[in-house]
């Protein structure tokens, strides 16, 4: 199993839609907005890193809204 958070830019005023749309989403843990650079973070697991690509590329990038994602693999360094 793959872990990823992904930092979502959106476009203005689309923060509170664009969380609520993404957190519906198979395997999407959790969808939070957030104030700083970024204006949603998401918390995402697929069984490979393939799946975790396609599931950000095909589904999340999709959403209405979003400018820009950044995806940020969890690793276990210890």
């Amino acid at each position: 199993m793959v872990q990823a958070y992904i930092l979502v830019q959106t476009e203005v005023g689309k923060a509170a839609a664009v969380a609520s749309q993404i957190g519906e989403l198979p395997g999407v843990l959790s969808a939070e907005d957030v104030t700083g650079p970024y204006d949603v973070i998401v918390r995402a697991e697929a069984d490979d890193v393939d799946e975790l690509g396609r599931l950000v590329v095909a589904r999340v990038q999709n959403v209405n809204g979003i400018t820009r994602t950044l995806t940020c693999p969890v690793v276990k360094l210890g």
